[in-house]
C-alpha cells in the first residue's frame, strides 16, 4: 500500500509491493510538480529561464497530455481529455503550445482531470493484471503496464526539476516539498 505521510504528502511505500511503490512514486512526482507548477499569477506561468521555451505552463499542459496519453490511451484504447488527436499526430507540439485561453486555472483544471482519468485507468488495469499486464495499444509488439508508468514516473522527474529551476526564477521557491508538508491544493486527492 502506498504511504501518505501525516500531513497527506504521497510517498513510496518503504516495503511494499511493485505496484504500490511504482503508485507511491508516480503519486510523489505528481504532488511534487504541480507543488512546483501551481500558486503563481499569469506571467509567473510564462516564466523562462535561459534560452529554454519550457514555462510552467508549457509543462502543465504537457504532462496532462503525457496522462491522457501513455496512461489512459495506451492502457484503454480509449482517446480521452479534450485533446485533437488527430492534429496531434500530424504535429507533436501542440501539447506544448500555450495561448490566450491557457490561464493557471485552466491549466491546473486541464492537469487535474489527466489525473483523475489517469487514476481510473490504471486501477482498471490493475484489476485487470497488475503491472506485468500487456498492451499493444500504439505499438506492433507487447508493452507492459509497468513500462508505461515507468515512463510516466520518467517524464515527471525531468519536468519537475525545470519546473523547480523555473519556479525559483518566478518567486524564489525552492525545495523538495512544501514548507508545511501537505500537498497543494492543486494536487487532486486521493481516494
Amino acid at each position: 500500500m502506498m504511504e501518505i505521510s501525516e500531513q497527506g504528502w504521497p510517498e513510496p511505500a518503504l516495503n511494499g509491493s511493485e505496484e504500490d511503490t511504482l503508485l507511491g512514486s508516480l503519486e510523489r512526482q505528481r504532488a511534487t510538480f504541480i507543488w512546483k507548477a501551481s500558486g503563481v499569477d499569469a506571467a509567473g506561468m510564462r516564466v523562462r529561464v535561459g534560452a529554454s521555451e519550457l514555462t510552467l505552463a508549457s509543462l502543465v499542459k504537457h504532462l496532462a497530455f503525457v496522462e491522457d496519453e501513455k496512461i489512459a490511451t495506451f492502457l484503454t484504447g480509449e482517446y480521452g481529455g479534450p485533446w485533437d488527436w488527430y492534429a496531434i499526430r500530424e504535429d507533436r507540439s501542440i501539447p506544448w503550445r500555450i495561448t490566450d485561453e491557457d490561464t493557471p486555472e485552466s491549466l491546473i483544471a486541464l492537469w487535474q482531470g489527466a489525473v483523475l482519468r489517469s487514476r481510473a485507468a490504471y486501477a482498471q488495469v490493475l484489476a485487470d493484471g497488475g503491472p506485468a499486464a500487456l498492451t499493444r495499444v500504439e505499438w506492433d509488439e507487447d508493452v507492459s503496464v509497468r513500462r508505461l508508468l515507468v515512463d510516466v514516473i520518467e517524464e515527471y522527474a525531468r519536468h519537475t526539476g525545470h519546473a523547480d529551476l523555473i519556479r525559483e526564477a518566478v518567486d524564489g521557491v525552492v525545495g523538495e516539498d512544501p514548507p508545511d508538508g501537505a500537498p497543494p491544493a492543486a494536487y487532486p486527492p486521493l481516494r
